[in-house]
């Protein structure tokens, strides 16, 4: 009863001590203020060794072991020691480091150092920065890289791992990206993006690179992207990232390159690489770092001032900084890949007269920019259908914007409206007059051939009729650049043989197996007004190579036009070695070598000819007969 009583009595003390606790006064001021100086320690005292107890005595609980002063150890300092000297314990500071190295500093930073230092620096000092983007159970495999496979359309990539990787490397490299023919870019494009083998002699990095080069030399700049990204950043090697950061910058995505630029930010050390960097440290949220430093590379000269500033203008979006970066294109003589791909990121439209300068090359990367303006992109779409980057769909879908657009006026209204006619008038006739309408001033020939890939479904919804003969053959042609050519088979019986409607048809017919008539060949080249025949030449070398001719009747009008259908060349023999193998990826990487150029004047009906017949022996009969077809209507 005692014992009670006195417990009692403690815990009423000790609630009695919290409660004052808890009501006294507290200070508002910051720790520090107020307070004495604390005196020195006094010398440290020996303290006597604690008195031994029997065992017996030792308690049997957890909570009254914990609170026996007996059980309490000695306390040490909660200090740090410096690499290399001796803690209580007897081990040193490096003993007590993460076995694996990771969060050890390499060595001490001074405080200037520390103020510059980038959050991927500091990782990088602590040995923290990642080898690889992905988690180990989401890494893919080096082989089949690509997008498309077999089952979604691509080509065979197993059978390239057995080929020799000189010549796929002299086949990619040497390719310049301009192709004569529509149907020969969309095939090149097709085997570059399928899921391919490296082959022989040549590792999945390198083969990679080759690839994407080419897809961005050929204007496919979102397939050179997606073919990139197949492969994990940590795979990279230095001919991988030697041509990424081009992709990503004629893309406009400067921020898709971080990851590359987080796990191998070491392979590289140029002025292009170390602005990306920054960019992409401005995104991490270390905006102020990256503009200053940005700014003094533009002071250095590190790169011209025009793209420094596009450099700063698209890191300041990503925080909030207030500065303001204006854009003067005063002085700048030329336009290149990474500074129209910033023009546009941070919505920009370059000076007419620099892009007239420049070329046609950046039409692709207008037509496919989606954060550039309606008009741009139409207008730029133009050469990029005609080229094969853009298709019919693609086309149709961006006039269906344009019309749907209220604050779209002008010649880029009406056109749109004229495209819903074709589609929407009950009249034949007047869905004719405004397919003829769009195909009307347009007087280059890419942009003409440009416009029929535009119309090509509006023209298969035609009937077949005598009173439309006259425009047969634009018809024809318009389908067949959509591939559409069982519509285009319509016609057959309407069109006069011997005309070009007629060329078309007997070239894009599938499963024909009768020989084409030479009386309707002489008659299709007693009509031909090309220069030199050369239509007429093509058509030849396209029958040829389709088989839908005899030998004799392909050496007769080739000894009569001129065209050297039976020589060879270097080229022709490696073609049809491929072919005999039936490798199909290097039938078409050599098929868009020799395709070259950027009108079908430069296309000979010899090189026609080793293509098309390549094409049909590994299976590509559709693509073979697209391409004859294409060479009548455009030569």
């Amino acid at each position: 009863m005692r014992r009670s009583v006195l417990l009692t009595g403690a815990a009423l003390a000790l609630t009695s001590a919290l409660a004052l606790a808890q009501g006294a006064p507290e200070s508002l001021l910051p720790p520090g203020f107020n307070e004495p100086a604390s005196a020195p320690p006094p010398a440290a005292k020996a303290r006597p060794a604690p008195r031994p107890q029997a065992s017996a005595a030792a308690p049997t609980s957890t909570a009254s072991s914990a609170a026996s002063p007996s059980a309490t150890a000695t306390s040490t300092p909660v200090v740090q020691a410096l690499p290399g000297e001796t803690i209580p314990g007897g081990s040193t500071a490096a003993g007590i480091a993460d076995p694996t190295g990771e969060g050890t500093l390499k060595r001490l930073p001074s405080l200037e150092e520390l103020a510059r230092m980038t959050p991927e620096d500091f990782q990088d000092l602590l040995g923290l920065k990642p080898d690889f983007d992905m988690p180990n159970g989401a890494r893919r495999a080096m082989t089949q890289v690509g997008v498309i496979d077999t089952s979604e359309g691509g080509l065979d990539g197993a059978v390239l791992a057995g080929q020799n990787g000189r010549l796929v490397r002299l086949a990619i490299a040497a390719n310049r990206g301009d192709m004569v023919s529509r149907w020969g870019h969309i095939l090149l494009r097709r085997a570059l993006a399928s899921r391919l083998d490296a082959p022989r002699g040549m590792n999945p990095q390198e083969f990679l690179a080759l690839r994407v080069g080419l897809l961005l030399r050929m204007g496919e700049v979102e397939a050179a992207r997606a073919v990139l990204q197949d492969m994990d950043a940590g795979n990279y090697t230095p001919d991988v990232v030697g041509v990424a950061l081009d992709v990503y910058g004629a893309n406009g995505d400067f921020t898709g390159a971080c990851p590359m630029l987080a796990t191998q930010g070491s392979l590289r050390d140029d002025a292009p690489w170390n602005v990306a960097k920054q960019i992409c440290s401005a995104f991490r949220g270390n905006g102020a770092a990256a503009l200053a430093q940005l700014e003094r590379y533009r002071y250095r000269g590190t790169m011209s001032r025009i793209d420094l500033l596009l450099a700063e203008k698209y890191a300041g979006a990503a925080g909030r900084s207030r500065k303001a970066v204006t854009i003067e294109w005063d002085g700048v003589d030329d336009m290149t890949p990474w500074r129209y791909g910033l023009a546009n990121a941070v919505g920009l439209n370059p000076p007419e007269a620099l892009m007239k300068n420049a070329g046609p090359r950046f039409a692709p990367l207008t037509a496919l920019a989606p954060m550039v303006g309606l008009t741009r992109r139409a207008a730029a779409a133009d050469g990029a259908a005609a080229t094969g980057v853009l298709s019919s769909a693609a086309m149709v879908d961006l006039y269906g914007q344009l019309y749907a657009e209220p604050d779209v006026t002008g010649e880029w209204s009406d056109r749109a409206e004229k495209l819903r006619d074709a589609y929407v008038l009950d009249d034949p006739a007047g869905r004719l007059s405004a397919i003829r309408s769009l195909w009307d001033g347009v007087k280059d020939a890419p942009n003409d051939y440009s416009r029929k890939v535009l119309t090509a479904y509006a023209a298969a919804r035609l009937p077949a009729s005598e009173q439309m003969v006259d425009s047969a053959g634009p018809l024809i042609a318009s389908m067949l650049a959509a591939g559409l050519d069982a519509n285009a088979m319509r016609w057959a019986n309407v069109v006069n043989a011997g005309s070009q409607g007629w060329g078309m048809l007997v070239c894009a017919a599938p499963n024909r197996s009768d020989e084409v008539s030479s009386g309707d060949i002489s008659s299709f080249v007693d009509g031909d007004d090309s220069d030199g025949k050369h239509r007429s030449g093509l058509l030849v070398a396209g029958l040829a190579g389709l088989g839908r001719i005899g030998s004799g009747t392909a050496g007769s009008y080739s000894s009569s036009l001129g065209l050297n259908l039976g020589s060879a060349t270097r080229w022709s023999r490696t073609i049809d070695d491929a072919a005999r193998q039936n490798d199909v990826v290097t039938v078409a990487l050599l098929a868009g070598l020799g395709m070259q150029g950027t009108q079908w004047s430069q296309m000979t009906p010899r090189y026609l000819y080793h293509i098309v017949s390549a094409l049909r022996t590994v299976g590509l009969d559709a693509e073979a007969r697209m391409i004859a077809a294409e060479a009548v209507a455009r030569a």
